[in-house]
């Protein structure tokens, strides 16, 4: 691979590494062929995924790994023990390349039913290819030993490891074992049980491994219920403890019944460019697909038509056979014997919405990946979301707003800041010091700075705002709107700011006095807030600025030859003006130099 090819597949996936959610969930590398090579599970899928990426905590397994990593998928999940079980799922559904290199420590058992003329159950680690079909893996160890004992009791399968043919069968070549005389096995090798029946047991097994755990309910209540109406509480006990081992043993991969099985759900979020479809497919309670797909739109289509194409889209790539599919809206689709079904509660509303939380993250974090690549497309978008949510007539290129400083009239000041782009421009903020006004009265300040600055932008011919914010309200709104539109007959749209009682930006004042509220969080909201603080931190800056220099000033400011630079150096060393009248020649000489300490002399003296 070449560098650049290198270096742009490094940003693609720092891109999506760095909008990964903060959430738990299950991630899954894929190859440059779309393969996937690593399915893992997270608590925090930022800073598990972020962590293969560190080249400081890399070990020669993960880089081989990162290596070969072409993109980045993951599910979103609702908790810890949810992206375990799903991890388990999607690893036995994938069998990742890299997963036994890379798997965490803690291995979770599962059972094996091998490929056997009497196939035998046990429980298991390491999954091997070929050995036999396999279950799980289980994280809850104690169900998993009291499923295997109660199947054994159940289904009394062998467990021996003779190499059973027919014809040793038939030619008495084997004898049964100890297990045969205390009834743990019912001796197919000396011919016992036929081949089919015991085929009907391993596939009551298999059932049961998948999730029907009717029979070994019915059989351990019947069992408990027995041994209590013989007074043996203790064996009832341990039936009963059984039970409830058995009844929480299959850990819902997202809290869904065991028994819901062979579904398929879809979701939809769209925009006017692009539509996110999501796709589940569950399967005795877990899910073992997951996948989102984007449609670039060509034309308006529809919601519905949209989520049709993706399902046949879907069910086609991932070969799902699933007979009832859940939707979050009813739309006629050409799949015979499909059940559709929009479910408003229940477990099945719990999957739509669990995939729509998926669909709504891979949406938002595609659009952070966008805007990261093209800034200039994000500052649009938000640009249009701003004329719509404040009802203006063109977009919000240049917003300008103002406000006044000064202490009960004193030292009076005003500031400008412009945002183009909504995006601070600091090198044409600009300051001004109030001339035309006496005491503290905002109003006439406020009149005062908005002519002189549009005047002078229109004199020179530059750039005048497309929209302004008054920072305080209704009163500063009318002083704005004096100037620019019945003065200077501009028509800029001026808006108001509103704190509430926390001093914080709360509503926008249009033009025609409606409210607007502003909700926490939004990208308008933030905004809005960063105009309103910046103004105010610029203006009462350049307020403190002009008071501190006022009150700094003395006598020596009248001196003739002394400028700022020698009159702090005097200030600095002798504290005072007066230590400065009383200090020697040979003391100013040193601190100012000879011909400057002839000049305080001078004025000393005068």
């Amino acid at each position: 691979m070449k560098k650049e090819e290198k270096e742009k597949k490094a940003e693609y996936l720092k891109g999506i590494v760095s909008n990964l959610p903060d959430s738990p969930g299950c991630y899954q590398y894929l190859d440059e062929n779309g393969v996937i090579i690593y399915v893992g599970k997270a608590k925090n899928l930022k800073r598990r995924v972020s962590s293969y990426f560190n080249k400081e905590q890399q070990t020669l397994k993960t880089k081989l790994l990162v290596a070969k990593i072409s993109d980045i998928r993951y599910v979103v999940v609702n908790s810890e023990a949810d992206a375990l079980l799903l991890e388990n799922n999607l690893i036995k559904q994938h069998q990742p390349r890299y997963n036994v290199l890379l798997k965490d420590d803690k291995t979770y058992p599962s059972i094996c039913i091998t490929n056997e003329y009497f196939p035998k159950l046990f429980k298991i680690r390491q999954i091997e290819k070929g050995k036999g079909r396999f279950f799980g893996p289980y994280t809850n160890a104690g169900a998993l030993h009291a499923l295997l004992e109660l199947i054994k009791k159940l289904y009394p399968l062998r467990s021996c490891n003779l190499k059973i043919t027919p014809e040793g069968v038939r030619q008495g070549k084997y004898k049964p074992c100890i297990e045969y005389q205390i009834k743990n096995c019912c001796a197919p090798c000396i011919g016992k049980i036929s081949c089919d029946d015991y085929s009907r047991m391993i596939s009551d097994v298999i059932s049961i491994l998948r999730g029907d755990i009717k029979i070994l309910q019915e059989n351990l209540y019947a069992e408990m219920a027995e041994k209590a109406s013989q007074l043996d509480f203790e064996g009832a006990q341990e039936s009963k403890e059984k039970y409830q081992l058995i009844e929480n043993f299959r850990a819902k991969s997202e809290v869904v019944s065991p028994l819901m099985t062979n579904l398929d759900v879809f979701s939809i979020e769209s925009d006017e460019k692009n539509a996110f479809i999501n796709f589940l497919h569950i399967n005795n309670g877990c899910i073992t697909q997951a996948f989102t797909i984007e449609y670039k739109k060509k034309l308006d289509e529809s919601d519905e038509d949209l989520i049709s194409m993706g399902i046949v889209e879907l069910r086609e790539r991932f070969n799902s056979q699933a007979k009832e599919i859940i939707l979050p809206f009813p739309i006629e689709i050409p799949i015979n014997g499909i059940t559709i079904t929009v479910p408003q509660k229940g477990e099945k509303a719990r999957l739509l919405a669990l995939s729509r939380l998926n669909v709504k993250q891979y949406r938002a974090d595609r659009m952070k990946q966008e805007d990261k690549l093209n800034p200039e497309q994000k500052a649009t978008r938000l640009m249009k979301e701003v004329q719509e949510a404040l009802q203006l007539e063109k977009l919000p290129l240049i917003i300008e707003s103002f406000d006044n400083s000064n202490t009960q009239g004193t030292d009076a000041v005003a500031a400008c800041v412009v945002f183009r782009k909504l995006k601070p421009s600091k090198k044409e903020y600009r300051k001004f010091i109030i001339k035309s006004v006496t005491g503290p009265d905002d109003y006439a300040s406020m009149r005062e700075v908005v002519e002189r600055r549009y005047k002078r932008i229109i004199e020179e011919g530059g750039e005048l705002p497309s929209l302004i914010f008054a920072d305080g309200g209704k009163g500063q709104m009318e002083a704005i709107r004096s100037i620019t539109k019945e003065k200077l007959g501009l028509d800029i749209p001026v808006l108001g700011l509103v704190k509430n009682n926390k001093h914080r930006t709360s509503e926008v004042i249009t033009e025609k006095g409606d409210v607007i509220g502003l909700k926490q969080g939004t990208e308008l909201f933030k905004l809005l807030s960063q105009i309103q603080d910046e103004v105010h931190r610029f203006a009462i800056t350049f307020h403190r600025e002009r008071r501190k220099k006022r009150q700094i000033e003395s006598e020596l400011d009248t001196i003739k030859g002394i400028g700022e630079k020698s009159k702090v150096a005097l200030l600095k060393h002798f504290k005072s003006v007066k230590q400065i009248k009383s200090a020697s020649q040979e003391e100013l000489t040193a601190v100012i130099g000879k011909a400057k300490a002839e000049i305080i002399l001078e004025w000393r003296e005068s």
